[in-house]
């Protein structure tokens, strides 16, 4: 069946999906070249993969077993100021990590604020570093996405199911076994895989918080390897087994069958008789509460601890800022570059290799695609000459999945709205593109934009493999702050890195969406 006619070519999305293979396959094609056979895994190595598993296990259970009563509270009450706080759920997702590791050590390190209550009743402080404390981080930052995604199962299930269930007399028991439940069991395990693989793929919140070798992931292995001991080739096999366990979590985490959902309703407002009653509603309230206090005491204790140094940061935070600042613009722009064609690709019905190279991102971690940067570069220069520009090449492949998840579904509403009108007037290419493509995708293009800033401007990764003494970016530079032991210049600048990651998510985001508004 021949394709329809589109006024906007496939080949700069195809051309740009295939740079975006090409990098990804051929960083990881180095690394597996480089392992040395016979050499295999050390003690520490297996220790690693089994911390790693460890730890991303029980992320994911508590994560999505604490989520479960948050959105059934969410769904089930209306109140004052609860859209501001399902929007607060997607803060942590671009918070830099490190700003969120230092709000968690000021309310449950040892001189945090939950040390210090337990000391006025005579308790030991709390002690944070360890499994315990890459859990907590974890949680903090994948509670709020497994709330987002069940609590959208619980929207799906139309009123008129809760309308004929109270009709029936069916009571709370009742309505959770007829109704919550199968959803449950129906969205529940795809969570549980998504936040699994991102919990594999941790290394700034163990670096941190690991507290010793015992907890050493295999991402921080594979760093280790690299500035400790400069092993290149157990570094290229922590690189292919951290590629293999990432690989199967993302490929879980797609194909985990959402099953048949209850079908459509007529869009009535959800009532829920089942949580009437007083026992319900203090529940309810209780979760909601606990919830919002978990995620916004770190970052309040972060704004009390870091507004008095502002004053006193010094040159280097600055130009660590700047530096930041850099990385953050070059990866936005390399990431639209590569995610609007590829988008246009996509909605043209040509772009099945758009689709695929997009996804391929989600399989590969930035440090074994750092590792196989280092081992193409490392011949022929030095690479932490280049610790600027690689960055932000990774952070823009990274980011490219959400990205294209944004944007293809809007292209392929524009090509689909505009695109026979567009023939018929003969506007074709580069016309198309300028005056119906890109106007039309303004609001889409700044979300993503906002989103591939924050996350760069944020990222604790591939920078430190890449830079030397003389060069940081602001998170590097914040837990080197933090390794001296000098933790009040560490929450200035962790309040300067939280201002620039949100303040450059905010510009881009609502300037595309003040044209639409205007």
């Amino acid at each position: 069946m021949a394709e329809r006619a589109q006024p906007i070519r496939a080949t700069a999305g195809i051309g740009a999906a295939l740079l975006v293979a090409a990098l990804i396959l051929g960083t990881l094609a180095a690394v597996a070249l480089r392992a040395e056979t016979g050499s295999g895994l050390a003690t520490s190595d297996w220790s690693a993969l089994r911390f790693t598993l460890t730890q991303a296990s029980l992320s994911a259970l508590l994560s999505v077993g604490l989520a479960i009563p948050v959105a059934r509270a969410l769904a089930r009450r209306r109140f004052a100021g609860r859209r501001l706080l399902i929007a607060l759920l997607g803060a942590p997702f671009i918070l830099p990590v490190i700003v969120a590791i230092l709000g968690l050590l000021a309310v449950f390190g040892r001189a945090g604020w939950l040390s210090v209550l337990l000391g006025l009743f005579g308790l030991e402080p709390v002690q944070i570093y360890g499994l315990h404390g890459v859990v907590l981080a974890h949680v903090f930052f994948n509670l709020p996405l497994a709330t987002r995604l069940i609590l959208q199962g619980w929207q799906e299930i139309p009123a008129e199911r809760f309308r004929l269930a109270a009709q029936l007399d069916a009571g709370p028991l009742a309505m959770w076994r007829l109704l919550e439940a199968p959803m449950l069991r129906r969205v529940a395990p795809g969570a549980l895989a998504v936040v699994f693989a991102i919990c594999l793929s941790s290394f700034a919140v163990a670096l941190t918080l690991g507290g010793g070798p015992r907890a050493t992931t295999i991402e921080l292995a594979i760093y280790q390897a690299f500035r400790f001991d400069f092993d290149l080739g157990r570094a290229a096999l922590l690189s292919g087994l951290q590629l293999v366990l990432t690989g199967a979590a993302a490929l879980v985490a797609l194909r985990v069958s959402t099953g048949e959902g209850f079908g459509a309703g007529l869009d009535r407002a959800v009532q829920r008789w089942d949580g009437k009653s007083t026992l319900a509603r203090g529940l309810d309230a209780g979760w909601i509460l606990l919830a919002a206090a978990f995620l916004l005491l770190p970052l309040a204790a972060i704004v009390l601890a870091g507004l008095p140094g502002l004053t006193t940061l010094k040159g280097s935070v600055w130009q660590a800022a700047g530096n930041s600042v850099l990385v953050a613009a070059l990866s936005t722009a390399l990431l639209l570059v590569l995610a609007l064609p590829m988008a246009a690709a996509a909605a043209a019905g040509r772009g099945r290799l758009a689709e695929l190279s997009g996804i391929l991102g989600l399989a590969a971690s930035p440090l074994v695609i750092g590792t196989g940067l280092f081992i193409v570069i490392y011949p022929f220069a030095s690479p932490f000459d280049l610790a600027l520009p690689v960055t932000a090449l990774v952070n823009a492949v990274m980011a490219l999945p959400f990205a294209m998840r944004i944007l293809a579904p809007r292209a392929q509403e524009v090509l689909g709205r505009y695109g026979r009108l567009s023939l018929s007037l003969d506007m074709r290419g580069w016309h198309f593109v300028r005056h119906v493509y890109l106007p039309r995708m303004r609001a889409q293009t700044g979300f993503a934009a906002g989103l591939a800033a924050a996350l760069s401007m944020g990222d604790l990764g591939v920078v430190a493999l890449f830079a030397d003494p003389e060069f940081a970016t602001l998170p590097l530079q914040i837990y080197r702050l933090m390794g001296a032991y000098r933790m009040e210049a560490a929450a200035a600048a962790a309040l300067l890195l939280l201002a620039l990651s949100m303040g450059a998510f905010w510009i881009l985001d609502r300037g595309g969406r003040w044209h639409a508004e205007t």
